[in-house]
């Protein structure tokens, strides 16, 4: 099959067009990619902010068409339209059994690139090629456990269904399920690209009553006022925490870094009131690090700081859940779409997303 792939970190992708992918094995599917969005983490990885081995297949933001089912597969047919997800729940594991799919066994594979099994299922020349964030979308064909490519609607265009799967599971998720946001709660987010203004999205649905965005990038700021956000700030025009508190009075009910830096989770934790919280959205270099208050302080504010990994979500429920939210008009999808381009123009592609050009860009396979 054809697919953009990684040599080195650092470089150019490039195009291979004879990567060689396995047939589904017992429980697994495999998936004929029709679009895939591009995520920051996979930007951080091909600029080796994330060591990472290679060669590799990056994206983890698909969708596409099941094309041979494996034993042992339930649930999926030959020609069933999918979003596929990053984090495929095992459904058995520890975590699983106990509602923490985000930590569900199969998120090692994030990691590894890998299966469970040390296996990827991809190989050019007899040499093994990693499926890149526990996917490798950037291809034409996806090797997945079938709990990874879930069933929508036959009409749901794949064309704009497969930025539910990272940008919106992780955005929406966040708020649903990570922080479980309320009604009337004040929410601060921190970071306007496709996860922060999945964010924004997910604050409205919760029913906040006020919702703070912030980024450097007006045009951002302003796609933010027209997904829900109530104010926004411009970082460069003065201290987020402090204008958090001027229009909040006590500091924010929650606050999300959809960044990933470990800086501006300390501008969260400062912009929280006494017991707030603040999750973790975004992925940090593996260099960074959170300065918080003296622990003395953080434990009498009563303060929390939650990680979250794809929005807490268990994608055979929520990608469903999300897909009804859009059809009936309550979740935006098609205004975070704002570049299409072709395989080929990876480069330009990754080039838009260093730049912050737009919010997100589906190459179309």
């Amino acid at each position: 099959m054809r697919a953009a792939v990684m040599e080195a970190q650092a470089k150019p992708l490039v195009i291979w067009d004879d990567v060689e992918i396995a047939a589904p094995g017992a429980g697994q599917v495999r998936v004929r990619v029709t679009h895939c969005g591009l995520c920051h983490s996979d930007l951080s990885i091909a600029d080796a902010v994330f060591p990472s081995p290679t060669p590799m297949i990056l994206g983890h933001e698909a969708a596409g068409i099941v094309e041979q089912l494996g034993p042992d597969v339930y649930g999926l047919q030959v020609g069933d339209h999918v979003v596929l997800s990053p984090l495929p729940p095992c459904g058995l594991c520890y975590w699983c059994v106990r509602g923490e799919p985000g930590v569900c066994v199969n998120a090692a594979a994030i990691q590894t690139n890998t299966f469970t099994d040390g296996t990827t299922g991809l190989s050019r020349r007899g040499e093994m090629v990693f499926r890149g964030v526990g996917m490798g979308g950037f291809a034409e064909m996806v090797l997945t456990p079938a709990s990874g490519a879930v069933k929508i609607p036959a009409d749901v265009p794949l064309s704009v269904a497969c930025v539910i799967g990272c940008a919106v599971q992780t955005g929406v998720g966040a708020v649903l399920n990570t922080a479980r946001v309320e009604p009337g709660a004040t929410v601060l987010v921190i970071g306007l690209g496709g996860i922060g203004l999945s964010i924004v999205q997910g604050a409205r649905l919760a029913g906040a009553s006020r919702i703070i965005g912030a980024d450097p990038v007006a045009q951002r700021r302003e796609a933010a006022l027209r997904f829900g956000a109530t104010d926004v700030l411009d970082p460069g025009a003065g201290d987020i925490a402090a204008s958090t508190f001027e229009l909040t009075q006590v500091g924010a009910d929650y606050a999300f870094d959809a960044v990933g830096r470990g800086a501006l989770i300390a501008d969260c934790l400062r912009a929280t009131r006494n017991g707030g919280t603040t999750v973790a959205v975004g992925a940090p270099g593996m260099d960074d690090s959170i300065n918080i208050i003296a622990p003395a302080l953080f434990t009498l504010q009563e303060k929390k700081l939650i990680g979250c990994a794809l929005g807490s979500c268990n994608s055979v429920r929520d990608i469903p859940r999300l897909i009804a939210l859009w059809q009936t008009g309550r979740l935006d999808l098609e205004a975070l779409i704002t570049q299409r381009r072709q395989l080929s123009e990876i480069n330009e592609a990754l080039a838009d997303l260093r730049a912050s050009r737009g919010i997100r860009t589906i190459l179309e396979m």
